[in-house]
């Protein structure tokens, strides 16, 4: 019996081991392929998570996207955070910053001292253009990902729409503009409900389309 416990504690360190290990090759691979910073990798680690890996079911994985965006910092190194602690705690957490950020942070060094020497360069110039077209694409193709789970109702399609019209128009902060949006969150739901309205929510709106999924969840 000793020697089984032994086993099954062996096999369980080794599948933490090889889950970190995972972990930080995903960023690793994510952070020097991902032009554009963190919105333009939104798309790749939605695609390497939850939908070849299956680590994460989508709706869990728009979440994370949220959070990560509203939180301080880089979305792309919150999301990694966010990402690991979920699938392995603390150590889970710490693989994925760094998968995501040593390599980038070389690349970048490397970037620097090149193009401080060939910025003025035709060429140069041409191939930075063609890489800002290509940012803008993936990032509408994340804020469309995102947009599907989230706006579910009148409520978030309205504030969908009002929120970018009022931050090209006034230049508020945008940390003002989170704020509202978790006060709507918070208060909308309540009073609809005294209002005697009916009440839906992105799980509602996600049974209704019948899009049941099953992931396994991995905890450290």
């Amino acid at each position: 019996m000793r020697t089984t416990m032994k086993t099954n504690a062996m096999t369980n360190t080794d599948l933490r081991i090889s889950l970190l290990f995972q972990l930080f090759w995903v960023f690793v691979r994510i952070g020097p392929v991902t032009f554009g910073g963190g919105y333009a990798m939104i798309p790749m680690i939605e695609r390497e998570i939850s939908a070849k890996r299956k680590w994460l079911g989508e709706e869990e994985m728009d979440e994370i996207l949220s959070l990560a965006g509203a939180a301080p910092g880089g979305v792309g190194v919150n999301a990694a955070a966010f990402i690991g602690y979920r699938l392995a705690g603390v150590k889970g957490a710490i693989a994925a910053i760094a998968g995501i950020t040593i390599p980038t942070f070389i690349i970048v060094c490397l970037l620097s001292t090149v193009y401080s020497q060939l910025a003025d360069q035709p060429k140069v110039i041409a191939a930075m253009k063609g890489i800002h077209g290509a940012v803008i694409a993936l990032i509408l193709v994340a804020a469309y990902r995102m947009a599907k789970n989230a706006i579910f109702d009148k409520t978030t399609a309205v504030t969908a729409l009002v929120i970018p019209i009022v931050l090209l128009v006034s230049g508020i902060n945008p940390i003002y503009v989170i704020a509202v949006g978790l006060i709507i969150g918070f208060v909308y739901m309540p009073i609809k409900q005294l209002l005697g309205l009916q009440v839906r929510t992105e799980k509602d709106s996600l049974n209704d389309s019948d899009e049941e999924s099953n992931y396994p969840e991995y905890y450290i």
